[in-house]
């Protein structure tokens, strides 16, 4: 039987969030009110304009490539791009060829080609009357792009890399890389490959490829890719592999790719140098940008296991949004401060507590409340207080929960709420034992179940008592005169 394997390939455009265009003064504004305020002679390809290149995008494009551990080039240009379509007024776009800024990365095992930077082109806006409308304020804003090799293997694949630039973008802070938005791009080129029975190529020479369109989310990139699969695998075992490269759209609709056109090659494109713009000399701008790269996402995570003992789950989790990463690393300052010295003794117990109520109990408020970390109304230093009082065992961690959903939505101090609501800890072995009483008293016939062998009861009668508390006594006191009763029966 036929064995199959699909060769992946992305092509990723970063709209980069600068304050102005990447040829002219306009301001690169997300949503504009309406269509086409933001838009001057340049952008709009008026005869006789001359572009200027923006510097900010220039060293943020040095940025990523060196975070995409490229070489850097040490002269490069712009070229045009030559072809019409209504989305681009000058009829060709500004973009790098021959010499792009960055070339010859790796990303956790994927190789990448190159990054260069390129304007975007405007927005066509289709109505019901089958009119086509042209939004230029998106035109000339710039844009990352980003190719790498066919060195994936799976859709999932795919989605798990994208989502990896996403986070390096932000975490470089050069754009907020949100792919609902259109930050985010992707193109996905796509070919099957026959393998023998040990999964090697038959062939190193690559099947015509398929590229992919109108992918504006992980999921869109990752169905489309296993439809594409699909269909593909058909036309092999039909014995009509495709042998001629294509371009198809996503249709999120019906959840199928349709052909568009015949895949343009870079012959098509006709490119040369761009005459109004001057070389780039990029070295002393490397220089500089080597010693500004910030910590990246790897290595915050590497660093939260060693130096906090997360879990490397816990630690990969936290470490996908820059600010939780951040409001997690104010958290663990903080609450060294709080706790006294002997419960810093053990990190790992500590690391384990501390990153089981960021993931388990705060994220699930917040993704409850569809809010951010920066939208809560919670501090780290109050989030370090209320971990301390569970951690000392102040306050139960059901206690816990009831103040944290309270500090989310008010912002008040955990202390105070503990005392407002009165949810501080209960040791008095008397108020226990005469809630264990009341629990056993009023289910007898529970108990007969118990001594006749139904020993997983027990949960059932701790769950009680704990209700009776309301929460705040203390689970191992609960559980220790819980036993000593039921010997007794």
């Amino acid at each position: 039987m036929m064995k199959l394997e699909s060769i992946i390939g992305l092509e990723i455009h970063i709209q980069l969030k600068t304050v102005s265009k990447m040829f002219c003064p306009c301001p690169t504004i997300d949503r504009a009110m309406a269509p086409n305020p933001h838009i001057c002679p340049i952008c709009t390809g008026h005869p006789g304009t001359l572009p200027t290149p923006n510097k900010q995008a220039i060293e943020w494009a040095i940025l990523m490539g060196l975070a995409l551990g490229c070489q850097i080039a040490s002269h490069s240009k712009f070229d045009r791009k030559n072809y019409f379509y209504p989305d681009l007024p000058k009829g060709y776009q500004i973009s790098q060829f021959d010499l792009p800024i960055a070339t010859g990365g790796m990303v956790e095992g994927i190789r990448i080609t190159r990054a260069h930077l390129e304007e975007d082109a405007a927005k066509l806006l289709h109505d019901t009357s089958k009119k086509t409308y042209v939004d230029f304020n998106r035109s000339g804003v710039p844009l990352i792009e980003v190719v790498t090799e066919p060195d994936f293997r799976s859709p999932e694949q795919a989605k798990t890399f994208l989502q990896s630039l996403r986070l390096l973008a932000r975490y470089l802070d050069i754009s907020d890389a949100d792919m609902e938005k259109g930050h985010l791009r992707c193109d996905a080129n796509i070919s099957l490959r026959e393998i023998d029975e040990q999964g090697l190529p038959l062939s190193l020479t690559l099947s015509a490829k398929t590229e992919i369109k109108n992918l504006n989310s992980f999921r869109s990139v990752e169905r489309a890719l296993f439809y594409e699969i699909e269909r593909q695998t058909k036309l092999w075992q039909e014995g009509h592999p495709p042998s001629v490269s294509s371009t198809r759209g996503w249709n999120e609709e019906k959840q199928i790719t349709e052909e568009q056109r015949i895949k343009e090659s870079s012959e098509d494109y006709r490119y040369f140098p761009e005459p109004d713009l001057t070389s780039l000399e990029l070295t002393p701008f490397t220089e500089i940008l080597q010693g500004k790269i910030p910590e990246l996402p790897r290595q915050k995570i590497e660093r939260f296991k060693q130096e906090y003992k997360l879990p490397e789950t816990e630690a990969k989790l936290l470490c996908e949004d820059l600010a939780l990463s951040n409001f997690t690393e104010q958290v663990l300052s903080e609450l060294y401060e709080w706790l006294p010295k002997e419960a810093l003794s053990s990190q790992e117990i500590l690391g384990k507590f501390v990153s089981t109520w960021l993931v388990n109990k705060l994220i699930g408020f917040l993704h409850d409340r569809t809010i951010t970390i920066d939208q809560a109304n919670i501090t780290a230093e109050n989030f370090a207080e209320l971990l301390s009082l569970i951690f000392t065992k102040k306050i139960t961690p059901a206690s816990g929960l009831i103040i944290l959903e309270d500090m989310i939505d008010t912002g008040a101090d955990p202390s105070q709420i503990m005392q407002e609501k009165n949810l501080e800890s209960v040791f008095d072995e008397n108020i226990v034992h005469e809630a264990v009483q009341i629990i056993l008293q009023n289910n007898q016939n529970e108990i007969e179940r118990y001594k006749n062998g139904e020993e997983k009861l027990f949960k059932f009668f701790f769950g009680l008592v704990m209700r009776q508390m309301a929460g705040k006594a203390s689970p191992e006191m609960v559980e220790k005169i819980l036993a000593e009763e039921f010997k007794k029966i």
